[in-house]
């Protein structure tokens, strides 16, 4: 998608040189940033402008992080969420990732690095086909709808029906499911997964790959997969 406008970030940390610092290098680059320093502040704002992008710190003076998310999460589904924390353990990853996080940043970390994942999340999460805004705009079609069980996914469109009505995936959710399909037959690690998905740069447990199936099976229970125990999963033909 050609973004005509800067994306919209909302930036949350209570530590304020590293906000400041923060917000000027994804000020640089392209990106409109708004600050908060509170989970009260963040509070205020869920029922004003959509942000293309949440980057959360977890530790917060007055609400629980993870509380936040959660809350983030339930009222925009489709948001990316990067969540950043100076507790570097595998539990505060895993936590977050279960909770519906698509990226962990654990502190100190170089600004640039920030930078980086959060152009990387953009791209693949509003990589969509988008008409020009006409008073008449006719709706997107896409033409590569693939059919697995009763579900229909749109890799272009980055959509996935049951029914004529759409699952709310993440991006993550997403993305797993389209290697998945891409892989059919096969039986995939989790650490291939782990790579494909999260990254080369990713550093934490496997487990994060348990709770992304976890997920998607609650959301799709007819999706064909299926677990290879001691190794990972198969995506039944």
């Amino acid at each position: 998608m050609t973004q005509t406008t800067p994306y919209l970030v909302y930036l949350v940390d209570d530590e304020t040189n590293l906000l400041e610092l923060l917000r000027s290098y994804l000020v640089r680059a392209g990106f409109e940033v708004k600050t908060f320093q509170s989970g009260e502040e963040v509070l205020a704002v869920l029922d004003d402008t959509k942000p293309h992008l949440w980057i959360l710190d977890i530790m917060l003076p007055d609400i629980d992080g993870y509380e936040l998310l959660r809350l983030i999460r339930n009222k925009w589904e489709d948001v990316p969420i990067m969540f950043i924390s100076a507790r570097d353990q595998d539990i505060d990853k895993i936590i977050g990732l279960e909770l519906g996080s698509d990226d962990y940043l654990a502190k100190p970390f170089l600004p640039r690095e920030l930078v980086i994942r959060a152009q990387r999340l953009l791209h693949r999460t509003y990589e969509k086909t988008v008409l020009p805004a006409t008073a008449t705009q006719a709706p997107v079609v896409y033409e590569d709808w693939m059919n697995v069980s009763q579900y229909f996914i749109s890799e272009k469109g980055r959509l996935v029906k049951e029914n004529e009505e759409i699952i709310d995936l993440t991006t993550k959710e997403f993305d797993l499911v389209l290697y998945f399909i891409k892989n059919q037959g096969q039986a995939l690690q989790r650490e291939q997964i782990l790579t494909a998905v999260w990254g080369d740069d990713y550093i934490g447990s496997d487990r994060a790959v348990d709770d992304l199936v976890k997920r998607i099976r609650k959301k799709m229970p007819d999706f064909p997969l299926e677990t290879v125990y001691g190794f990972g999963y198969r995506m039944t033909k």
